[in-house]
Parts: C-alpha cells; sequence; structure tokens
C-alpha cells in the first residue's frame, strides 16, 4: 500500500466568462476550454449534472478531453436531495445514475449529494437515503460523499451513520455553514470557499500553505488539527486516501489560480 493517497485540487466546472482572461490563452476556442483545464488541474466538480441530465455521449467526450488519471467530481441531481423524505428518492436516483456516467471509466470520481441549507437531520430518513446509494453502477465502483449545511447535522450520531455505510462528508470551509471534519471513508473531500477576487491566488499565500500542510496530512492518514469535527473524540483510522480539494464560489475569478498554487504545493 502506498505511503499516501493521491491529492487532486480543483475548480467547479470549466466555464465561466471571466475565467477567459485570468485562466485560459486569449486565443483559445470555448470547445477546447476543458482540455485546458483538464491539463492544468487535476480535477473538476460538475455542476451541470445537478441542473439536467446529460447524454451519455456528453460524458464519453468529457472523459475524451481530459489525459490519464484526471478526475471528475459530479454533483447529483437536485431531484433525489430537494425532497422532504429522502428515503423515497430511490427512482430518482436511479435515473441520475443511470443517464450514461458511466461513459467517463476510470475519469469518474465522486458523486455529491448536496443538500439544501434548510435541510436538518433527521436520523431515520437520513438513514433510509443512504441505504440507497449503490456500491457499484455498471460494474464501476461509486464513492459518495455528502455535503450537508444544517447545524443539527454536527452531531456524532450523523458521523457514525456515514461510518457505518462509508460515505464522505464535505469538509467546508464556508462563512455561513458549518465545518465538518470528520473522516469517514477512504477519500476525504475538500470546498474551500472563503476565496477573494482580490487576492490574484484566490486564497492569500500563507493559508495555501496551512491547507497544503493539511490536505498533505489526510493523504497519509492522519487527521489534522485545527478543523472542526462533529465527534472530536473519535479518531479516524490512519490508512493512506485520496484526497479532493475545490476552489468554490467565492473568490471564483482566481479559483483556477488558487488550485495550480495549492496543487504545487502538494505535488
Amino acid at each position: 500500500m502506498a505511503e499516501t493517497g493521491t491529492i487532486r485540487v480543483g475548480i467547479g466546472g470549466w466555464t465561466f466568462e471571466p475565467w477567459e482572461a485570468s485562466f485560459y490563452p486569449a486565443d483559445l476556442p470555448k470547445k477546447r476550454q476543458l482540455e485546458f483545464a483538464g491539463k492544468e488541474l487535476r480535477t473538476i466538480e460538475v455542476n451541470g449534472t445537478y441542473y439536467s441530465s446529460q447524454k451519455p455521449a456528453t460524458f464519453a467526450k468529457w472523459a475524451a478531453d481530459v489525459p490519464d488519471g484526471f478526475i471528475f467530481s459530479l454533483k447529483a441531481s437536485r431531484f433525489v436531495t430537494n425532497r422532504r423524505v429522502l428515503s423515497e428518492a430511490g427512482e430518482s436516483m436511479e435515473r441520475f445514475l443511470t443517464q450514461g456516467l458511466t461513459e467517463l471509466g476510470d475519469r469518474l470520481g465522486p458523486i455529491l449529494w448536496q443538500f439544501a441549507a434548510t435541510k436538518k437531520f433527521e436520523p431515520d430518513d437520513f438513514e433510509g437515503f443512504l441505504k440507497l446509494l449503490p456500491e457499484k453502477q455498471d460494474g464501476l465502483t461509486l464513492r459518495h460523499v455528502v455535503e450537508v449545511r444544517h447545524p443539527s447535522f454536527q452531531s456524532p450520531d450523523f458521523v457514525a451513520m456515514l461510518d457505518k455505510y462509508k460515505v464522505a462528508v464535505v469538509l467546508a470551509e464556508h462563512a455561513d455553514y458549518p465545518m465538518l471534519a470528520d473522516v469517514t471513508a477512504d477519500f476525504v473531500y475538500a470546498r474551500l470557499q472563503k476565496g477573494s477576487d482580490e487576492v490574484e491566488t484566490c486564497y492569500p499565500p500563507k493559508v495555501l500553505d496551512l491547507w497544503a500542510d493539511r490536505l498533505k496530512a489526510f493523504a497519509a492518514g492522519h487527521e489534522p488539527d485545527g478543523l472542526e469535527k462533529s465527534a472530536p473524540e473519535r479518531k479516524a483510522e490512519s490508512r493512506p486516501r485520496d484526497v479532493f480539494a475545490f476552489f468554490i464560489s467565492s473568490g471564483k475569478v482566481n479559483a483556477p489560480n488558487g488550485a495550480r498554487e495549492l496543487q504545487k504545493r502538494v505535488d
């Protein structure tokens, strides 16, 4: 077993008009933006899959546009997560998982199930949702991560539940949403959302240094200090883990620069 997991740093999507000045070469055709981003970054979180389905050919093209080792994270359909009774989401979940996303092949990474900030932790119903998550789709092993944004999820019972089903929770650095730095799966998924358009590297260099140390600690199987856990007494198994980190939302103009700079620090 490797002594450390693979760390991939990226951004949300690859189409954003300001990036045509801050990230992409001036003469680059839009149809080649993913190809360029795939060479500059290690991962991208796709937001479009949250709003609508894609065709199998679209996923196949995305896979063909990026190099070996590049990973896509897909945000799952809102029709699954934006409902009162989560345990009744089976049909919508199947529709999402069978739309052709496995055309990504080995480029398919974690599936992000994002919940509204108003969604509270209801243990029985949430466990019913977790039971619906399949381990495989079309022969491909799936990795699942949930993003919960209501304070009621800051509970050791929630952490124990995720650990039981080997589902990760988003480690969110956000101005308003709670941070859950508990490790409950064989990978770690961070969304860094305190960037600034006024900072060329999205996050200041010293903060990038700090996050680089944290990501390397996670990859080596440790739990870094200084991050808020919901089950502080619980210790995750010490084992190498793959790590995904995305510069999302705030500071979006310079998110690609932040991703490149943080990747340099962890490589």
